[in-house]
């Protein structure tokens, strides 16, 4: 995977380096982060990580401003690492052929989809959330606890791989909207990053079942790391059913 580098030219073009480069192109199994965690003596990346205050009614009212296609075709090249870098915890635990980050934000933009209608909650916005929550994961890779890489520190890492990304896109409203929706969802700042958040748990130990099924194993890592965190009715709702049928699935390989 590869690391994000936060100093470098704010230029469109910048998806070159990637290209020219490949030791900044991810590769799957892989993290290779723009730091040593070990290393203390490393200063930290600088980027500004201002507290999230929703702009919906300023989005809306801007006049879009039209992406170029050379940005436009930069940007979605980047976004293929997504769909190529496989997640990380399932690749430690060595599960064959693991999804990946993009399968990860697909499945969750579906769950957004299908949700019931709830009081307060834009479901558009919490569709948009799940495409965009781990967007900056394209540069700076999937970033797991088991890296010892302290939460700020990888907010701050993301954060800066974010701002490469839309300076990438050209900037715009376009980008300012990607920016405002990843900092909703970094923040937990509203309703629908609420369930986003939920959503995100959900899946993972929807999938996390899946695998057991699959290879038949016993990942309780994902389950017990989940417990006691949901937030919304829903992601509570789903997440039990999802609980039931494994405690139903191993009551029947004891039996």
């Amino acid at each position: 995977m590869a690391s994000a580098n936060p100093s470098s030219s704010s230029s469109p073009h910048t998806l070159n380096r990637y290209l020219t480069n490949p030791q900044r192109l991810h590769r799957p199994g892989s993290l290779k982060l723009p730091f040593n965690p070990h290393d203390r003596k490393l200063r930290p990346v600088c980027c500004q990580t201002p507290k999230f205050e929703p702009k919906r009614s300023a989005i809306i009212s801007r006049v879009t401003e039209p992406t170029s296609s050379s940005s436009t075709i930069d940007f979605l090249t980047l976004c293929h690492s997504l769909k190529t870098t496989k997640r990380k915890g399932w690749v430690n635990h060595g599960i064959k052929g693991p999804e990946s980050i993009a399968d990860h934000m697909y499945r969750m933009a579906i769950m957004a989809l299908i949700a019931g209608d709830l009081p307060g909650i834009n479901r558009e916005r919490c569709i948009k959330i799940a495409i965009v929550h781990d967007i900056a994961e394209a540069i700076v890779g999937d970033i797991t606890p088991s890296d010892g890489v302290p939460k700020v520190e990888k907010s701050r890492l993301e954060q800066a791989a974010l701002n490469e990304m839309c300076n990438v896109l050209g900037g715009g409203t376009r980008a300012e909207e990607i920016k405002e929706l990843w900092r909703e969802y970094e923040d937990n700042a509203s309703l629908e990053a609420n369930l986003v958040k939920d959503f995100d748990k959900v899946e993972m130990i929807l999938q996390a079942l899946e695998y057991e099924t699959e290879h038949d194993r016993i990942l309780d890592e994902f389950f017990l790391s989940t417990a006691g965190k949901f937030q919304t009715e829903i992601g509570k709702s789903w997440a039990a059913e999802i609980i039931a049928r494994r405690n139903s699935r191993l009551a029947k390989k004891l039996n």
